[in-house]
């Protein structure tokens, strides 16, 4: 949205992404997502096992002549053990990919929600400008058609016109104000949503959109870039992509689980009372442990076709999403290039009917053609200009729609 070069714009998108509810929903998830990975990541780090230890006090010698005289003493223990499990089939490691994968996968969600907010903000501001045009061009017209009328109105005084003309001014004038109200509708219907966006009620819509009266262009060319630049932006494509990622990982997640678990062990213990002491008070102990649940066989591969169906769904999914996203910009594309083209040849039409208005109305006034002529030529001028406001509008939302379908974010995916 930078392109449009506009602090005013900048400011709403900005409230827009801090105030969205769908987009907190997204950053916790994504945050939830990265704690797992922090989760599987402690996977590869010893853990301790069993921590216990105890002060107690008595005579626990009764009937050991060996250690018999002490009497009653205080004694002390302690014990730890510690266990790393050797990663020798990949388990945790894949299961670390997975987890990555799938906090990458969140991210890529956060990034496409953000680009709905930005993007639909923008495009409630920019239809609000439009439209404020729209109404102000509406204004002129009407200001044309009371020029009209009050002349006529005169003439008819005068003796100079007949009544048809009159009325036929009064239609022309009444039709011209009829469209006022529908534009000013669908301005304040844009603001509206502009507001929900931000997050304030329709009464504090913000003062810099209601005074934008122009729809706000591009100050530089949309950067379309390539396929591939494209694909690597859209955050759609991006979130299939590492949704197969972690999906495939979960395939030797599964396939692990058919091996046993080697783990490094150690233990240490103290003991101490009156006769223990020194180093007779510590002992320890290291080695390696294999444990080893003999699995079902037959739910063991279970899992494992699971999970590679699960893959080959993410897979079909990921297609999909490349061929959608390269849908859409062809499409956004030849929209857009068509509706500026219509919207050139409207501006060129608009030209030709405001000097044709002209030429008509002195040579109506020298009395070289009926009203009737003026009255053609003056609602082709004003058809001409609402058509104009229209097609003006509806560039500004295909340019929207061209920036969706693009993935916006330009600096990033440079």
């Amino acid at each position: 949205w930078r392109l449009y070069d506009d602090p005013a714009l900048d400011r709403l998108i900005e409230r827009a992404l801090a105030a969205n509810t769908d987009l907190r929903v997204a950053r916790a998830n994504l945050l939830r997502a990265q704690a797992v990975v922090r989760e599987a990541r402690a996977g590869r780090l010893p853990s301790a096992g069993d921590l216990s230890g105890g002060v107690s006090y008595g005579d626990d010698n009764r009937g050991n002549p060996a250690m018999a005289g002490g009497g009653a003493q205080w004694s002390a223990n302690g014990a730890l053990t510690v266990d790393w499990e050797v990663d020798l089939f990949g388990r945790i490691g894949r299961a670390i990919e997975a987890a990555r994968a799938d906090a990458a996968a969140e991210q890529a969600v956060r990034d496409s929600v953000a680009l709905t907010v930005a993007a639909e903000t923008a495009r409630s501001y920019v239809d609000a400008c439009a439209l404020a045009e729209s109404v102000a061009v509406g204004r002129e017209s009407v200001a044309i058609a009371e020029r009209e009328y009050a002349m006529q109105q005169a003439r008819l005084r005068a003796g100079a016109a007949s009544g048809l003309d009159a009325e036929r001014a009064a239609t022309a004038l009444a039709n011209t104000r009829a469209a006022l109200p529908t534009l000013e509708g669908r301005r304040r219907a844009a603001l509206f949503e502009l507001a929900a966006l931000i997050g304030v009620t329709p009464s504090e819509v913000p003062a810099e959109a209601q005074q934008c009266v122009r729809a706000p262009a591009p100050l530089a060319a949309i950067p379309v870039g390539d396929g591939r630049a494209l694909l690597a932006r859209r955050p759609d494509v991006r979130e299939a992509e590492r949704r197969l990622a972690a999906d495939t990982a979960r395939i030797g997640v599964a396939t692990a689980e058919l091996y046993p678990r080697i783990s490094l062990g150690g233990s240490g213990n103290f003991f101490r009372n009156d006769q223990v002491r020194g180093d007779d008070s510590f002992s320890f102990s290291l080695g390696p442990l294999i444990s080893w649940s003999l699995p079902n066989l037959v739910t063991g591969r279970a899992r494992i076709e699971q999970a590679e169906a699960g893959a080959q769904a993410s897979l079909a999914r990921f297609d999909g999403a490349v061929l959608t996203a390269l849908k859409e910009v062809e499409q956004a594309l030849s929209r857009y290039a068509a509706e500026g083209e219509r919207n050139a040849r409207l501006r060129e039409a608009e030209r030709h009917a405001d000097a044709a208005y002209r030429l008509a109305e002195r040579r109506y006034r020298a009395g070289s053609i009926a009203f009737l002529e003026l009255l053609d030529t003056q609602r082709d001028l004003l058809g001409a200009r609402a058509t104009l406001a229209d097609s003006t509008q509806q560039l500004g939302s295909l340019r929207i729609d061209l920036f969706k379908a693009l993935g916006g974010g330009w600096r990033a995916g440079a």
